[in-house]
Order: structure tokens, then C-alpha cells, then sequence
């Protein structure tokens, strides 16, 4: 599924195009995604202005005039801007329809997306309020791991995959991440020390950080906003890459499962 660098990415490129653009109307090709779309969506957002887009974890935040347009892409979801009449595909579920004549158009196969309209106080909503720290920000870092750790015996992997610990953190880039700073992924979250955080938290910034300057990972059904495939797989040290050399060492990489996610490291340089 797209995961932070994948949004940030898709943010990027739409916000040029969409930011100070006011929507004419929108047409739903479906009565529901993850959850119902509402029936009035097009006269509640026809004439409001997008004043900024902005991203809070895998959230793409449209700041409307009036309230926040809330979208998730999903497991499978991308959004494109094509030009007004452009022909729409069998899984373009939403269109946006805006003042220059492009549409922001929403393509999701899975139909696990989300498009909603809330409030002004969007960080209050309940899908936002319990999320923890963007990733990229100063004040997430090693020390703050740390602390959040102590006393955990859950598998350092699913710690910080935890949307609550960290937001945006996903399966790909976890893995990544850990193998980086040379951590097992099954070591228990609270016998890790400080310093070893530390490498951890800046891990997770590089990867993340090169993901979004590649343009994602394409794993499957991810593009960009202008249908591009994303480029950072070429990056992936252990992700999908059970059983060939460690690019370290050169031993073979082993695959498990944790949590029902597929997790490859190495058994020599991760401890």
C-alpha cells in the first residue's frame, strides 16, 4: 500500500496545481470507498477554495475555504491531475473537478480509500488525534524512542510500526530502516539502548527521506500524480530480497514473519 513517501510524494506534485484553486464540482462513480461517499459531496465543495494541501501520516489534507477534505489512499490508491475531459478508467472513483480546468482525479482498484469532509479542527478528528509524530520533524528522534520503549517486550519492528509511536513508519521502510541501523527486527523494543535509537531514528529519517526523493516504491500499483512509477525499489537492501546476498556481508538474507508482515533481514549484521 502507499505508504508516507508515497504520499508526500503524491502531495508534491498535486499542490502546485491545486493550491489557490477553487472546485467547480465533483463527480462520485461510486456510492462508497472504504466508507459511503456523501451523497452531497459535490454542492458542499463546489465553490470552496483549496488554500494548501498538506500531508499528517498517510492523510493527504486538502484545506479548504471551509473545513479539510480528508482522502487515504488505501491499499491501492492514487491520485492523478488530468485535463478536464480527459477519459476516466474503470477505477477512477473520484473526480475534482477545479476553476483551471484540470481534475484531481482519485483511482483506487481496492476501493479501501477515503475521502471525506471534516471540520476546521482537523488534527481533532478521530482518525487524526491519536496520531504520533511525523518522522521527518526535529522532535522525533532517538531519545524520544527510547523513552516510548521502556518497558515494551513487543518486537522492536512492530514498535515502530505502531502509528501511535511514530506515523508513517510502514512494512517496506521498517525493514529498511532496522537493517540500517543494524538492528534485529524481533529484538524487544524495551532491551534496545539510547544510543542505539539514535542510529535507528536517523535510519528511519535517511530511508525515508531517499524514498521521497526517488519517488516511492513501486511495489505494484503505486504512481505518482502524474502516473510515474516510483523509483526507490532499486534502493531496497532486504525488503523482497529473502534468500540473495546481504550487500554487506554477503550472507543469504532470511525471511520471517512478523505480525503477519513479511520481514527479510540478516542474521549476521542485524542483532
Amino acid at each position: 500500500m502507499p505508504e508516507l513517501p508515497e504520499v508526500e510524494t503524491s502531495r508534491r506534485g498535486i499542490a502546485p496545481v491545486v493550491e489557490g484553486q477553487t472546485i467547480t464540482s465533483v463527480v462520485c462513480r461510486v456510492a462508497r470507498l472504504r466508507l459511503p461517499l456523501p451523497a452531497d459531496l459535490s454542492s458542499r465543495l463546489s465553490g470552496r477554495k483549496i488554500l494548501k494541501l498538506d500531508r499528517r501520516a498517510k492523510y493527504l489534507l486538502f484545506r479548504l475555504d471551509i473545513g479539510t477534505l480528508l482522502i487515504h489512499l488505501g491499499m491501492s490508491g492514487h491520485l492523478r491531475i488530468v485535463s478536464a475531459g480527459t477519459p476516466c478508467d474503470r477505477h477512477d472513483h473520484v473526480d475534482i473537478h477545479l476553476g483551471n480546468d484540470t481534475v484531481i482525479r482519485f483511482h483506487d482498484p481496492r476501493k479501501f480509500g477515503l475521502v471525506a469532509l471534516i471540520g476546521d479542527a482537523a488534527e481533532e478528528h478521530p482518525l487524526l488525534c491519536h496520531l504520533g509524530p511525523e518522522p521527518l520533524i526535529r522532535e522525533f528522534n532517538g531519545q524520544s524512542l527510547f523513552q516510548r520503549s521502556r518497558g515494551r517486550k513487543i518486537a522492536v519492528k512492530s514498535f515502530i510500526m505502531d502509528q501511535q509511536i511514530v506515523v508513517g513508519v510502514g512494512n517496506i521502510y521498517a525493514s529498511e530502516a532496522l537493517f540500517r541501523a543494524g538492528i534485529h527486527p524481533l529484538r524487544a523494543a524495551g532491551r534496545i539502548a539510547a544510543t542505539r535509537y539514535q542510529l535507528l531514528a536517523e535510519s528511519i529519517k535517511d530511508v525515508l527521506s531517499e524514498a521521497i526523493d526517488a519517488g516511492g516504491t513501486t511495489l505494484r500499483d503505486f504512481f505518482d500524480s502524474s502516473a510515474r512509477p516510483g523509483y526507490f525499489r532499486n534502493n531496497l537492501l532486504v525488503y523482497g530480497c529473502g534468500g540473495q546476498p546481504c550487500r554487506t556481508c554477503g550472507c543469504a538474507l532470511k525471511s520471517i514473519r512478523i505480525a503477519q508482515r513479511a520481514t527479510v533481514y540478516c542474521a549476521y549484521c542485524q542483532h
